[in-house]
């Protein structure tokens, strides 16, 4: 009788830890930067039709950057527990906090649970109040880890260099503009170049951009910022980069970086090296199809 392969539980948490960071990494960042008239996301995101930043209640946002398949899940399942316990109780009974917790299990079991993979995510929930001492930015991540985050956050891509300019130019309660034009500049940030050179500037068209708005007289204080209107805020930047045309590693034949490894059979870069934020709108094109001879 063979014996099972033996594999040490801090070892197993370190590889599934390490699993998930590396997915995380891969996609754009995410910046959430509080001003004051509420809560801003940003994001380099090209698909119009994908997004990363979206609203759950009425003064609640859900953002997220890794796969996107999974964590549309989690977004669905935050909408319905915010109606459900908002039609059973109040809508005052549905908060930034409760969402944030119940992320926070279900990430955490997942994560522990050896049948199933951890998700390749993080997110934000975030929620305004009538002050801006009021607000609350969660930053919840791949292990259910639960953050109460202050004055900027950011998650996934290269975070520890969108992260430092960030610390260098945020202004507690600027504008919107003003706000507006420091998270971009830092998602233009290069990790390879520094301080100078290889900084981008990010057409509009590629920003995906929304906020928390506690001026509006609606009940639901979430708004997404068009490209149209992204442009009268920021102004002349200079020359602008696209995405495809970012320092980026230089793609195949069948759009994987150079070098990664792809389905022989398919040409089709596996499925851990798709961007979520570069997903077709077409839902079954996401999942790769098989050889029609195998």
């Amino acid at each position: 009788m063979s014996m099972p392969f033996y594999v040490s539980p801090e070892q197993l948490m370190k590889d599934r830890a390490d699993f998930a960071r590396k997915g995380i990494a891969r996609g754009r960042s995410v910046v959430a930067v509080q001003y004051a008239d509420g809560v801003l996301f940003a994001s380099e995101n090209p698909s119009q039709a994908l997004h990363k930043v979206s609203e759950i209640y009425d003064r609640i946002a859900f953002a997220a950057v890794g796969r996107y398949n999974e964590f549309e899940n989690l977004r669905i399942a935050g909408v319905r527990l915010a109606d459900m316990r908002g039609y059973a109780y109040d809508r005052r009974d549905v908060t930034g906090r409760g969402l944030a917790n119940a992320y926070a299990q279900t990430l955490g079991t997942i994560f522990s649970s050896g049948g199933e993979k951890p998700y390749e995510v993080e997110l934000f929930v975030a929620e305004i109040g009538d002050e801006p001492a009021d607000d609350q930015v969660y930053r919840l991540t791949y292990q259910g880890q639960v953050t109460d985050e202050h004055q900027y956050a950011v998650m996934g891509g290269a975070d520890e260099v969108v992260a430092a300019y960030l610390e260098g130019h945020y202004t507690e309660n600027a504008s919107l503009s003003e706000a507006l034009h420091v998270a971009v500049a830092a998602l233009g940030k290069s990790p390879e170049e520094g301080e100078s050179g290889g900084d981008r500037v990010i057409p509009a068209s590629d920003l995906e951009v929304a906020v928390l708005d506690r001026t509006r007289t609606q009940p639901r204080k979430f708004l997404r910022l068009m490209p149209a209107r992204l442009e009268a805020l920021l102004g002349d930047r200079g020359p602008t980069t696209p995405a495809s045309d970012a320092s980026m590693p230089s793609a195949g034949p069948t759009g994987a970086p150079a070098g990664s490894p792809a389905d022989a059979a398919t040409g089709t870069p596996p499925e851990s090296e798709i961007d979520p934020t570069d997903l077709p709108d077409d839902p079954d094109a996401i999942i790769p199809k098989p050889d029609p001879e195998s």
